[in-house]
């Protein structure tokens, strides 16, 4: 029996489809009347930003609250500026028991009697009690009458308003020091495993940070919740369900953040079976699947996934409904979507709702949506993503060119001002985008890596602006212009180198397998790993072994293909191989040791038409800076003597 269990019953998932689970879910809620909105608490207005209001808010006070002169000059009674003119100007009295004149500033209340304004710009002195004036003024001219902007009663804002800034100043102008708000949803987040550290520990293999509940709460309290963390908990029954009682007791939901997998024993759907009612265990979404729904002691309780982008997904699509309907805020409109062309084939599982993130940009006259890398637990798919697509269930995916609806995670205009590049991966790119950022109103670069040939064939169906490549023509030494010919015979292109570069092997500090040359990859105990298909370092290991009459199937973990230097270099790093090709930059990034075997040119593939566009001006502006050149020679195994220069120009 596992430490902590109860008994030996194992829970199996159930998906249910996604709507099923959140009906069953939400109806169990209001059946327990566990939807209705939160109670109101009277709170400071400085101290309500981004709080919901419980019920109309009625002015106490006008604003202004007194006639307000709205113009440095002199008050005035309108009557008696008829008939100046030019050449008849009229001339007023400002002193004296007989004034017909007042001088005021901007903001005074108005003097009894007096009932517009004229500028001081257009006074004429006339001794020291007597002003002339060229122009009649009309009644309550330049003057800001009483409640001219809020009268004291009138509504200022509706119930369930998420308060602005500008809601703040409205607030306290119309005489209100406090107001009432919706209290807050109380959430506990509990995160559960033995093998969790806090950010910042020393990391031992076996380790994960516990970060989930940072994003968890953060994401909660971006809503309008109020998010504590409890815990970590370790795996047990008993803590576990201890835990999630007392929170129970202090909080309008708790969430469990734990593993769960079909045919494994689940503690969250136990805790939840033993405190209350088990409603749901596995939604059939994509990633997401191990959700456990229940109530428990008149609170809702609910598990969510371990790996990150599985949590914060159903997070968003159970949690965030939940707590719009408390802050009275049910049915608010969804984030703004945009129409884009896939720009690769999608395989999706027939029976689950799948939620996949791309990158946007516009290419020309089309807007392209490019897949980031999938996977429950590819945390930084969350970070680079533009937008969401849903794939429906049953429908097997979708093909290349297809058009889909994506819900922008980014604003439209930010999308809109991307520079698309797509083919090899360099760290160079990484850097560019991060200059690229410094600029004010600059374009971003949404950068993908499907190697260098993947690049030429996305410039060929409009799919990106410009595409980095390193493809060495084995008959001529030439790089990139015999695969430009061959693959976009029809599209003009320039071609601008980025940098010179040193391709070599990746070897753990020490070198303890003792690799000195490309050959030593035939010795069966040496574990390899390689770039995928398609992409300059894989056509230049194939050259090379081609060169040494050595056959890749030779090669132990040549088959094993990763999509970055940087893959490369942490799949050496930590274990999984022993060694692999790639640039010395990204060893240098890992402390890898490296042998170099070759020098390279990397170019920016460019077709002429986005060469000359105002978009590619800062990212082509920025190959000549001198600070962006120090920054990538400072990345070291680059030569940037001739970043920037055309090296042709084709077709």
């Amino acid at each position: 029996m596992t430490e902590g269990q109860p008994n030996q019953r194992r829970y199996y998932l159930s998906d249910i489809p996604l709507e099923e689970a959140r009906d069953r879910f939400f109806t169990a809620l209001r059946n327990a009347g566990l939807l209705e909105a939160m109670p109101p608490e009277v709170v400071p207005v400085k101290a309500a930003r981004g709080r919901v209001t419980s019920g109309p808010v009625w002015a106490a006070t006008s604003s202004p609250h007194y006639d307000a002169a709205a113009m440095d000059g002199i008050a005035v009674r309108a009557a008696d500026t008829t008939g100046a003119t030019e050449t008849s100007p009229v001339t007023l009295v400002v002193n004296g028991a007989e004034r017909q004149a007042v001088w005021v500033d901007t903001g005074d209340p108005m003097p009894s009697g007096f009932n517009a304004v004229i500028m001081v710009e257009h006074l004429h002195t006339v001794g020291e009690d007597h002003v002339s004036i060229m122009a009649p003024v009309a009644p309550w001219q330049h003057v800001r009458p009483l409640g001219e902007d809020i009268v004291a009663t009138e509504l200022v804002l509706t119930e369930n308003h998420r308060l602005t800034p500008a809601d703040l100043g409205a607030c306290a102008a119309a005489g209100l020091a406090r107001l009432s708000v919706r209290r807050r949803p109380s959430v506990a987040i509990i995160p559960t495993g033995n093998e969790l550290v806090p950010v910042g520990a020393d990391l031992q293999p076996g380790d994960v940070v516990e970060f989930n509940s940072i994003m968890l709460s953060a994401q909660l309290e971006e809503w309008g919740a109020a998010a504590t963390v409890v815990g970590p908990v370790r795996d047990s029954f008993v803590a576990l369900r201890d835990a999630a009682a007392e929170a129970l007791n202090s909080h309008d939901l708790v969430v469990i953040n734990a593993g769960s997998s079909a045919g494994s024993e689940d503690y969250t759907a136990l805790v939840v079976e033993e405190l209350g009612e088990l409603l749901v265990h596995g939604i059939a979404v994509r990633p997401g699947h191990p959700v456990v729904l229940g109530l428990a002691r008149g609170k809702p309780l609910v598990g969510l996934p371990g790996y990150p982008v599985s949590a914060m997904l159903t997070s968003e699509l159970l949690l965030q409904p939940l707590v719009k309907h408390w802050l009275g805020q049910a049915g608010d409109s969804q984030r703004p979507t945009v129409h884009a062309q896939i720009t690769r084939k999608v395989m999706s599982s027939t029976g689950e709702d799948e939620f996949l993130r791309v990158k946007l940009g516009r290419v020309g006259e089309k807007m392209v949506a490019t897949p980031v890398q999938r996977g429950a637990g590819v945390l930084m798919s969350l970070v680079r993503a533009d937008g969401l697509v849903k794939i429906p269930r049953f429908s097997e995916g979708m093909d290349a060119g297809a058009e889909v609806a994506v819900e922008l995670l980014r604003p439209p205009a930010e999308v809109e001002n991307t520079i698309v590049a797509i083919g090899s991966h360099d760290l160079t790119l990484d850097l560019m985008s991060s200059f690229l950022r410094r600029v004010p109103g600059g374009a971003s670069l949404s950068s993908s890596h499907i190697g260098s040939l993947g690049g030429l064939v996305a410039l060929r169906r409009g799919e990106a602006h410009l595409a980095g490549s390193h493809l060495l023509d084995e008959a001529t030494g030439q790089y990139n212009v015999s695969y430009i010919e061959r693959y976009l015979p029809q599209v003009p292109v320039v071609l601008v180198n980025l940098v010179g570069r040193v391709q070599g092997l990746m070897v753990r500090p020490g070198n303890p397998s003792g690799i000195q040359s490309l050959s030593d990859l035939l010795r069966p105990e040496i574990a390899f790993v390689n770039r995928q298909r398609g992409s300059g370092t894989r056509v230049l290991l194939d050259y090379q072994l081609r060169e040494l009459g050595v056959s890749p199937e030779s090669v132990n973990g040549y088959q094993r293909e990763e999509f970055s230097h940087l893959a490369v270099a942490a799949a050496v790093n930590g274990g999984a191989a022993d060694v692999g090709l790639g640039i010395l930059s990204a060893a240098r990034a890992l402390g890898l040791e490296f042998i170099p075997l070759a020098n390279e040119q990397y170019d920016l593939v460019i077709p002429r038409a986005h060469y000359e566009s105002d978009l590619l001006q800062p990212l082509l502006a920025l190959l000549t800076s001198g600070e962006f050149r120090q920054a990538v020679d400072e990345l070291g195994g680059y030569d940037v003597s001739r970043m920037g220069q055309v090296q042709a120009e084709i077709g």
